[in-house]
């Protein structure tokens, strides 16, 4: 599911740049500047999509990830620096949710079809294999981490779709920002500090330049706030089943705002089963409490569109009074029974209740 940017000529008048990146990240990404990015920034931010791919992604054998899992006995696995903070954040994630978010659900996604090679059916045995229920692996016991070291014992199938994508945004971000994404490796200290809702001193050195990054609809936003007239950037929020209508508009200066459904990656039925890729963890079934999520991060907040996309991930299977124990951020999501909920301060005019 999409969150589309509205209201393009004002976004044009601020941000006049505007450089394509089609093929990253399976979405394709937008970045908008204010001013000329010169060609050796432009080449590095491709350089990294392609480095980025070719560790983490679980549908290429020669990635890190591909071959753990087909490690049959496990193994030692070096990932470059910058993955500490993605690391950071699944502890987290997996610790808020109770194990529900878990990038371990690799290997239910192929038990459901969603797998390397792309057949879109589930295993006749699903129900009866995947999750942790089942003895799956998970990431709290099955992958001893230290800093971008991961060590296993057999095979793991990861996968970082929840967070992912977003993380990518803000070490772009940082790239833009310094000309370069190796100071990130340090912020795993601030990922860790940001717990008690303060991000660390080097999070936010991004806000330094106004941009607008746009990742498949979710986006990371810092615009210079004049004291004339600010413009915020106008967001439509998609309706998780007719994506010509919008249940509502969102208006960000500053932080980011990722949306998750299953409404455009999703491949059919199976004994009563929506097959759909936001899965719980814990069962390893795709989750049905809630149609479409929302979530808006601080820009103040350590990789703020990392966390927005994990967030809006987890609503689908944690209430959010319980994630905001660990994470500040504000939220809007639609339950099955198609009602709109909205935390106070989520900054949207919404048109469902």
């Amino acid at each position: 599911m999409r969150s589309t940017i509205v209201g393009m000529t004002s976004l044009t008048e601020q941000l006049p740049y505007v450089y394509a990146f089609p093929d990253a990240l399976g979405t394709g990404l937008l970045v908008h500047t204010e001013s000329v990015l010169d060609d050796e920034i432009r080449d590095r931010i491709g350089s990294f999509i392609h480095e980025y791919e070719v560790v983490l992604s679980r549908f290429r054998d020669d990635s890190i990830v591909g071959r753990m899992r087909t490690a049959a006995h496990g193994g030692t696995f070096d990932f470059p620096d910058w993955a500490s903070g993605l690391f950071g954040l699944y502890d987290r994630l997996f610790a808020a949710t109770d194990g529900a978010t878990d990038p371990c659900v690799g290997e239910d996604l192929t038990r459901l079809g969603y797998g390397p090679a792309y057949t879109f059916a589930a295993q006749p045995n699903a129900r009866a294999y995947a999750g942790a229920v089942h003895g799956r692996a998970t990431w709290h016991d099955s992958v001893e981490r230290h800093g971008c070291t991961l060590i296993t014992r057999g095979p793991v199938s990861l996968d970082f779709g929840a967070c992912g994508k977003g993380y990518a945004v803000d070490l772009i971000a940082a790239l833009l920002r310094d000309g370069g994404c190796n100071t990130e490796r340090n912020d795993e200290r601030n990922t860790e500090r940001n717990a008690d809702h303060h991000a660390g001193p080097n999070a936010n050195r991004a806000a330094d330049r106004a941009l607008v990054i746009d990742a498949g609809g979710d986006l990371l936003v810092h615009l210079t706030q004049s004291p004339d007239q600010p413009v915020p950037l106008r967001v439509a929020l998609e309706h998780p089943s007719d994506s010509t209508q919008a249940v509502g508009v969102a208006e960000i200066m500053d932080g980011a705002l990722c949306a998750s459904a299953p409404s455009r990656r999703h491949w059919g039925e199976q004994s009563g089963m929506r097959l759909h890729h936001l899965l719980n963890a814990i069962d390893g079934m795709p989750a049905d409490s809630v149609a479409a999520a929302w979530a808006y991060v601080p820009q103040q907040a350590a990789f703020p569109c990392a966390t927005a996309d994990g967030l809006a991930t987890a609503l689908f299977v944690t209430p959010p009074d319980r994630l905001r124990a660990r994470f500040r951020f504000e939220c809007a999501f639609i339950d099955a029974d198609g009602m709109l909920h909205a935390s106070q301060d989520f900054p949207a005019t919404l048109f469902l209740s």
